[in-house]
């Protein structure tokens, strides 16, 4: 079972959202309660033939989260049981500037593995050129932004994320510690 609390829009100028956006446009944030996918320190991997997708490994969580669409809790499909990638809040994160791709997941499709019900596996999008983006982690090397394939978002999206979480009563944000920034 899974239920909606809340949803607010916010007004967003520029490219700074959490997928992509034009200037002007209107992002809305849900936070409900269900069954979710993490995949805030998700690992990924190309999946065969494409170079728009990829596969992220994911944890499997039940409890309040936030997206742009509404909770979908988990769905029986032929594929097994499918569940939506969610957000939760971070505690630190490495700042990336570089051209390197990273995988958008926010609201996409996850597989739960049907041998491992706390890992699922995403199908996300592949991004760049959007700005600064980040690498959730609790320690910063100077490898952090150059290896792997990592889930993330912009910085301006988990700021916008944030922002929301914080007139939420149910999930409030920590205090997010940037590891790399300048000092």
């Amino acid at each position: 079972m899974w239920k909606t609390i809340i949803a607010v829009s916010f007004l967003t100028f520029g490219c700074v959202s959490l997928a992509g956006c034009d200037e002007g446009s209107q992002d809305s944030f849900v936070l409900c309660e269900s069954t979710y996918a993490l995949c805030t320190t998700a690992a990924c991997t190309p999946e065969d033939g494409s170079t728009d997708t990829v596969s992220c490994a994911c944890d499997v969580k039940t409890g309040y989260s936030a997206g742009q669409k509404p909770c979908t809790g988990t769905v029986k499909t032929d594929k097994g049981t499918e569940i939506s990638s969610r957000y939760y809040p971070i505690k630190s994160y490495a700042v990336c500037n570089n051209d390197r791709p990273w995988a958008w997941c926010l609201d996409k499709p996850c597989l739960v593995d049907k041998d491992d019900p706390t890992k699922a596996s995403c199908a996300c999008t592949v991004d760049r050129n959007q700005g600064p983006y980040l690498v959730v982690t609790s320690t910063y090397t100077d490898t952090t932004c150059t290896t792997n394939l990592w889930s993330s978002a912009t910085v301006g999206g988990v700021n916008e994320i944030t922002d929301f979480l914080k007139t939420t009563k149910e999930l409030k944000p920590y205090d997010i510690k940037v590891l790399n920034a300048p000092n």
